[in-house]
């Protein structure tokens, strides 16, 4: 009798570590959404929530790469605010420069992120003392560049990437660009991670990477390529905003902690070598619900930001909890 329940309460304790509580979360927040706006049912308006949480779930999904090496990268909400400006000022509302653009914008991404890879891997800065110099400089690029204040004009043609919706689309009614380039942004980076040599090795360095140096993993070219998978995520999220809200100088104000938080949501260890895609999702998701919850109840700003600032602070003490208990 003893040996079967030591079994059974061993199968229940595996069971409740294989649920993703960032999708409990999630459900519970969403079902608190449709208690107080039932339309929030209609498959249109989850397009159209999906469609606004777009930017967080791929700025999320670069996040987790960083997270997994076992940094940060505090520079993704400049990035995401240098994107929507210089694509503003570079376009200037001509329609036909729009794809040289945003040729362009992922070339500067590209160049932030390997400016952080090579500054944590080489100069063995650590990261969150890299990016957030990173932050500042690109934020004072931009304002400087923008004088401050919003300057140009997006066309159509970018501003459709983010607000344009599909009509008569089969199950769904209507289907935003948006939550397409998500879905594509999400595979790709299920598929970076969790079905390729190159996730494993990320894994491996977040883990423990004088180990997997020892092993043979080429430490330093994993952690950069993390970095500029984090950046390129970034611009994608700004390209999406941009298109979405228009041009602003606050377009990524807040947004790297809110990747941060979503990743350690969905079950991702701050110390490195544990998390998954699905997870990042659903923290992104849960966290994009909570927003919408307190918009629906009319809470001020500053409110919302002191709870976004208690939800990261009891997100990373789970993470503890949870490394201490797993090891």
């Amino acid at each position: 009798m003893t040996a079967i329940s030591d079994t059974a309460r061993a199968t229940r304790r595996l069971s409740l570590r294989n649920i993703n509580f960032a999708l409990v979360i999630f459900v519970v927040l969403y079902a608190a959404i449709v208690v107080l706006q039932p339309n929030y049912l209609d498959a249109a308006l989850f397009m159209n929530f999906l469609r606004r949480a777009a930017p967080l779930i791929i700025l999320a999904s670069g996040q987790l790469y960083v997270i997994l090496s076992g940094g940060f990268d505090l520079s993704m909400g400049a990035v995401v605010t240098l994107v929507v400006l210089a694509a503003s000022m570079l376009i200037g509302g001509d329609p036909e420069m729009t794809w040289v653009v945003i040729a362009s914008l992922y070339a500067m991404g590209l160049a932030v992120g390997l400016a952080n890879g090579f500054i944590v891997s080489f100069l063995k800065v650590p990261s969150i003392i890299a990016t957030l110099g990173t932050m500042l400089l690109v934020n004072g690029l931009a304002l400087a560049w923008s004088g401050g204040a919003p300057r140009g004009d997006l066309p159509d043609n970018f501003r459709n990437l983010g607000r344009l919706v599909l009509k008569d689309v089969p199950l769904v009614g209507s289907l935003p660009i948006a939550v397409l380039i998500l879905v594509v942004v999400t595979l790709l980076a299920w598929w970076g991670l969790h079905a390729t040599a190159y996730g494993k090795r990320l894994l491996a360095v977040g883990d423990n990477p004088r180990a997997a140096e020892l092993a043979g993993v080429p430490v330093k070219p994993t952690r950069i390529s993390a970095f500029v998978i984090s950046a390129l995520s970034a611009v994608t999220a700004g390209i999406l905003i941009g298109g979405f809200s228009g041009v602003s100088v606050n377009a990524g104000r807040g947004l790297e902690l809110q990747a941060i938080a979503a990743c350690v949501i969905g079950g991702a260890l701050l110390l490195g070598g544990r998390g998954t895609v699905v997870g990042a999702l659903f923290g992104a998701l849960s966290l994009f619900a909570l927003f919408t919850l307190l918009n629906l109840l009319g809470l001020p700003q500053a409110l919302r930001d002191s709870l976004q600032g208690v939800i990261l602070i009891a997100a990373v003490g789970a993470s503890v909890l949870r490394h201490r208990r797993s090891t």
